[in-house]
């Protein structure tokens, strides 16, 4: 497994249902994950979840935005081939007026080197 850099300028971008399923990804997520739109769409954004994530991450993720608050954090992910990227994201609730559903938009920017050693070690120390 190798690790993806993320460019200064990536910004990955995508949309769920209010069960984790993928309706939207813009084009930086499908390069960097090396899925196309249409692999993406329909299927559950742990699709691109990495092992080594803890799982109480994805908890405090879900139980905040489903409070209608805002999520922010470092995310471990991996793309199609099994390499890996770091991303600080910003889950945000949101009430989407065309499916007249609330939908969860997940932006995700490239993290420092710093940041990523940080959420290292502080995700040795989770379950």
């Amino acid at each position: 497994m190798n690790e993806h850099i993320l460019k200064s300028d990536d910004f990955l971008v995508s949309q769920t249902d209010e069960k984790g399923i993928i309706l939207f990804a813009n084009d930086d997520f499908c390069k960097i994950v090396g899925y196309t739109l249409d692999e993406l769409v329909g299927k559950p954004h742990s699709i691109v979840r990495h092992k080594d994530m803890p799982k109480v991450a994805f908890k405090d993720l879900w139980d905040t935005v489903k409070r209608d608050k805002i999520w922010t954090g470092y995310v471990k992910n991996s793309t199609k081939s099994g390499d890996f990227y770091w991303v600080f994201a910003t889950v945000y609730p949101m009430y989407d007026e065309v499916r007249k559903a609330k939908t969860y938009m997940s932006c995700r920017r490239k993290p420092s080197a710093q940041e990523i050693n940080e959420a290292q070690e502080l995700y040795k120390t989770l379950k």
